[in-house]
């Protein structure tokens, strides 16, 4: 199924964010939009009608951002990169 990618998208995001009122909705137009039911009321719509991989980009930069893990050697290497262009 072509929608999981989305759904795993969906699912990242309800990890870092805390909340589990995300969800993805697709229409018969194959496309996908974002919903936030965390409100009790009525879903409130995040975004407009996306194409699969225009939404899986939304869905990755939309909340919060989980810090990109570094090694002591990456961050050695980005230390020398620093020194080299200064010189």
């Amino acid at each position: 199924m072509r929608s999981t990618r989305a759904t795993s998208a969906v699912e990242r995001l309800k990890e870092r964010s805390g909340n589990d009122g995300y969800a993805m909705v697709r229409t018969a137009a194959e496309s996908f939009y974002l919903v936030d039911n965390s409100g009790g009321g009525a879903p409130v719509v995040l975004c407009e009608h996306l194409p699969l991989d225009e939404f899986v980009s939304f869905v990755k930069a939309y909340g919060p951002q989980t810090p990109r893990r570094q090694t002591k050697s990456d961050i050695a290497f980005e230390k020398q990169l620093v020194k080299k262009s200064e010189s």
